[in-house]
């Protein structure tokens, strides 16, 4: 009985360690498959179009597919693909750093550069150094085809309500399609005044005059735009090129043409305010106490550079004299008591600035003063 149990005893840490060994061994997994260490691909890529220069901007990735950082430069595919067919390969010499901006420029080949606008996309993408790649980039599209022709014969001249923009029209602006407009470039030459501080009530001072804007203006305008945005006392330089717009999908593609010489013009404000309108008049006779007077009034000038008003009389047909102030009055509105009984005067108004421009005299309003 005993040397049973000492045999059990005996039995027990041998069984023990094979368990622990058994336990400790494992199942071994799937084996892991080997990294290709490829490029994450560019998802940012952007294409312009200028005359026949084709320009590709991009970042490049900082990792690859397994989320680990890039080590020297990767090598960079390009292709381009019309509207059917495959995408053709036009650079596979290329090399940049990873995270840097990668940029590439193309001359369109003649066939590309000529005939209607149409869709043109391009792809770049990222090889390993065995070639392999994760897939291209996303399409970066412009318009092939012929790019619309220069503006000729540019000329900018100043009128009251703003800059007059004048170009000889191109047969070609309705040959692309009824899509062909006019974008002017327009650049501030005046230096910008330091801005005002901030005034006791509050009150921000207003924005600066932006440097460079541009305006749009369609193939309908037939050679003739008008800048109402111009500033007096400030000088001005416009370009301009044409631009066929077509639209692909939901996407607006244009086509950019060479931009035209520089045409200069000084905004001067040289220009009188309007001519008043609504002239009346209106006669009181004399009474015991008071004197004859003729009340005139009449629209008042909305104009922002209004200085005020000059008002002139006349009898028959005798010269115009003035009788308000040489200081322009104010409101729309004269008391003129320097009349007689009895007699007939002939009113006009003019408008001045603040420049001291003076419009014509507006049109005559007549009045006879009444007897006693």
């Amino acid at each position: 009985m005993r040397t049973a149990q000492k045999l059990r005893r005996a039995a027990l840490p041998a069984a023990l360690a094979i368990g622990l060994a058994i336990v400790g061994c494992g199942t071994p997994g799937a084996p892991l498959p080997p990294s290709l260490k490829l490029p994450d691909p560019v998802t940012d890529l952007a294409a312009s179009r200028t005359d026949t220069s084709i320009s590709l901007t991009w970042t490049m990735p900082k990792k690859n597919t397994d989320k680990l950082l890039l080590n020297g430069n990767v090598p960079v595919r390009v292709c381009r693909k019309e509207e059917e067919g495959a995408c053709t390969p036009v650079a596979s010499d290329l090399h940049f750093a990873p995270g840097v901006a990668g940029t590439f420029t193309e001359t369109l080949p003649p066939a590309l550069a000529a005939g209607l606008p149409r869709k043109l996309a391009y792809f770049v993408e990222l090889t390993n150094r065995n070639g392999r790649s994760a897939g291209p980039s996303n399409a970066a599209v412009v318009l092939a085809g012929e790019a619309p022709a220069p503006v000729a014969n540019l000329t900018a001249e100043v009128r009251k309500d703003g800059a007059v923009l004048r170009w000889a029209p191109s047969s070609s602006d309705a040959a692309q399609l009824n899509h062909a407009s006019i974008r002017l470039h327009r650049k501030l030459l005046t230096p910008q005044p330091a801005p005002k501080p901030k005034s006791d009530q509050g009150l921000l001072p207003p924005p600066p005059e932006p440097v460079e804007r541009t305006l749009l203006v369609d193939s309908t305008s037939n050679g003739r735009a008008l800048d109402k945005e111009i500033h007096f006392g400030k000088t001005y330089e416009y370009r301009a090129q044409r631009i066929a717009r077509v639209t692909v999908g939901s996407q607006t593609l244009e086509l950019d043409g060479p931009i035209s010489g520089p045409v200069r013009v000084e905004a001067l404000d040289i220009f009188p305010p309007a001519v008043p309108t609504g002239l009346a008049a209106v006669a009181t006779a004399a009474s015991p106490g008071a004197e004859a007077a003729i009340d005139l009034s009449w629209q008042p000038d909305t104009e922002t550079d209004l200085a005020g008003y000059a008002v002139y009389r006349r009898e028959g047909n005798a010269s115009w004299q003035r009788i308000s102030p040489q200081q322009p009055v104010v409101g729309p509105a004269f008391h003129d008591a320097g009349v007689q009984s009895g007699h007939t005067y002939r009113y006009a108004v003019s408008a001045i600035d603040q420049g001291g421009h003076e419009s014509a005299r507006s049109i005559e309003a007549e009045e006879t003063v009444p007897n006693p």
